[in-house]
């Protein structure tokens, strides 16, 4: 069977979120559920990081999240690819 994975409206999902999805149906379905935005949104915070391990506490971090039922990072100023307001509080833009 094959699973499908929603992607945001300006990154597109990367292979370590990709294949933490795929592992958890309910996390999946969660996923899904969320509008093109919020995805957009964990998924600029996760990859944002510089270093690979904050990258995966974010995803860890992301997951237990999705579980709690929240739709977007807490506390986070939104995606500087997305919103030029947001880029003020970041100095790694990149993907």
């Amino acid at each position: 069977m094959h699973k499908t994975i929603l992607s945001g409206i300006v990154h597109e999902i990367p292979e370590d979120i990709a294949k933490i999805l795929l592992e958890n149906d309910a996390i999946l379905d969660k996923w899904n559920a969320l509008t093109p935005i919020q995805r957009n949104e964990w998924i600029c915070w996760v990859t944002i990081v510089k270093k690979e391990q904050t990258r995966s506490e974010h995803i860890i971090r992301m997951m237990d999240e999705l579980k709690a039922g929240k739709r977007k990072p807490c506390c986070w100023p939104g995606c500087p690819h997305r919103r030029s307001s947001a880029q003020k509080w970041f100095t790694n833009k990149s993907m």
